[in-house]
């Protein structure tokens, strides 16, 4: 997310931003007393979202994310590598027909959608999931990304199948559409119900862990290198630049990820490829910690069990699969086939969890940053244990490891924090407003107020220190998913009858590439 995450994965300090003590002192004053309220009226709702099994410490919220990939998986007999090339002719745009209803390309709509997932959790969480569960977590978050593309395949394609075509060309789609018009479809109640709680979750959850939260990231990074200053100033133009992007709307928008997210791809890809060229007679000693790690939890307490704990936490958490948010941004792509863009959304996750989240696991396993404390028997960075609630010890673990052969690295993770905070809240900020003119109706009028409510909370987030805020807007992320898998199960039979029509027709010539 970051993308949005979990804090108890990833909680780097909310940092305040006022620089007069006395009044500094007031500020913090009132956050306690902010934080201490809402995290009072919040707090049985994050805990049960985040509840995890007895006797362990895996949530069961990711079980349920986790089980749901894998049920996909096997339900569509592993569509995610029999159309893997099928999925990359259709990026290229060797299948589209400009004239077909939709907003955005497949590449817009898959860029999209990438920028609301490469986030920080691809920079620290991974860090933390290493730290904890060792160069084995990697080998299950791989796993668990390779089963998300499944969910993303289907939740995909159901939210270009049931999404409202309007006459001026622009679309709305997504599961809240899916709930409604597919259960009603099939003659099944508590659609709508389905589909208000999903906008309710996805408001929420767009303007806490898509832009507060992404806001005050991007400042401490930013004042940590050219020093302290108020946070309101990197809020207002964080805020100006967003809503420049998103008053066009999703075409805006995905003029603007289709240049940001390959930039910031090949810029953070690039580096990390770097680290393992220098080091290139460790590559296979690596791979060797990883795949031992992952069944024997070689010097990890918890054995197997934490490293696959970490490794699923991290992908579930990374690539957002099941949640709904991606099947947004994939409704407004141009086709008049719904089963194409389930196609072009089963890479995001290879993209986000297998790629970019595998390099930064890579890096670090490879530097030598880690280090096992014989009498804990646990991963320590400059003697001290990666903590599950300290995420600066994840961006330090991973500035540590790019910075081993790459001294200016800091500039770069600076620069990278700020593009994916930046490609996070757009792509969010869509989200959060296809939710909004479910509840409240299309409109211009409707859109602008949910786009200037949008912007007012980026300086709020960037200004403030809101932690239960931030806890509550993650939990309300994760209860999307809830809703969503729901319905996906009682809907997976419908994508299915498209996958079976489409597979017959590609076979047998019926569809065939675009020529203009």
């Amino acid at each position: 997310m970051k993308n949005p995450i979990r804090t108890g994965l990833l909680a780097l300090p909310l940092v305040g931003s006022l620089s007069a003590p006395a009044i500094a002192q007031e500020a913090m004053s009132l956050d306690d007393k902010v934080n201490e309220a809402f995290a009072n009226a919040t707090g049985p709702f994050v805990n049960l979202i985040f509840a995890p099994f007895p006797g362990t410490d895996f949530p069961w919220i990711v079980m349920w994310l986790v089980v749901a990939a894998t049920v996909f998986t096997l339900y569509f007999a592993f569509v995610q590598f029999r159309f893997f090339g099928h999925a990359i002719a259709l990026v290229k745009g060797d299948y589209s027909d400009p004239n077909d209803a939709g907003e955005v390309s497949h590449f817009q709509a898959l860029a999209t959608a990438l920028s609301g997932t490469v986030g920080l959790g691809n920079i620290a969480g991974v860090a933390v999931a290493v730290g904890i569960g060792g160069p084995g977590a990697t080998f299950w978050m791989i796993l668990a990304g390779l089963l998300g593309m499944a969910s993303k395949f289907t939740e995909c394609t159901l939210g270009v199948k049931y999404r409202n075509e309007y006459p001026d060309g622009t679309v709305s789609g997504g599961p809240m559409y899916y709930m409604s018009k597919g259960f009603g479809e099939l003659g099944l109640p508590g659609g709508k119900i389905l589909a208000i709680l999903f906008s309710i979750f996805c408001i929420l959850g767009a303007l806490g862990g898509g832009n507060m939260f992404q806001a005050n990231q991007a400042h401490a990074q930013i004042s940590g290198i050219v020093g302290d200053y108020p946070g309101w100033i990197t809020g207002l133009v964080f805020a100006g630049v967003v809503f420049m992007v998103i008053v066009g709307g999703v075409k805006s928008i995905a003029r603007v990820t289709e240049k940001i997210v390959p930039f910031m791809g090949i810029l953070y890809v690039g580096a990390a490829l770097i680290i393992i060229l220098v080091n290139y007679d460790k590559i296979g000693w690596a791979f060797g910690q990883i795949f031992q790690g992952a069944f024997t939890g070689l010097g990890v307490a918890g054995g197997m069990v934490g490293a696959l704990i970490q490794g699923f936490k991290r992908a579930a958490f990374s690539n957002e699969a099941g949640v709904g948010s991606a099947a947004i941004a994939h409704s407004a792509v141009r086709t008049k086939e719904p089963i194409t863009e389930g196609f072009v959304s089963l890479l995001e996750p290879l993209i986000d969890t297998v790629v970019i989240c595998t390099m930064t696991a890579l890096v670090i396993t490879i530097s030598g940053q880690l280090i096992i404390d014989p009498a804990t028997g646990l991963y320590v960075l400059d003697g001290n244990q990666i903590s599950t609630v300290d995420g600066n010890s994840g961006v330090a673990l991973t500035s540590a490891a790019f910075g081993s052969a790459i001294g200016w690295f800091p500039y770069v993770l600076a620069l990278a924090v700020v593009l994916f905070a930046f490609s996070t809240m757009i792509s969010w900020s869509y989200y959060g407003l296809k939710a909004w003119t479910y509840l409240f109706g299309e409109g211009k009028t409707t859109e602008l107020v949910f786009k200037l409510i949008f912007c007012v909370f980026i300086v709020i987030g960037a200004a403030a220190s809101l932690g239960p805020v931030i806890d509550f807007s993650d939990a309300a992320i994760f209860a999307m998913a809830v809703v969503n898998i729901f319905a996906l199960y009682f809907l997976m039979k419908v994508v299915r009858k498209e996958l079976a029509s489409y597979s017959a027709r590609l076979a047998s010539g019926e569809i065939r590439k675009f020529v203009s």
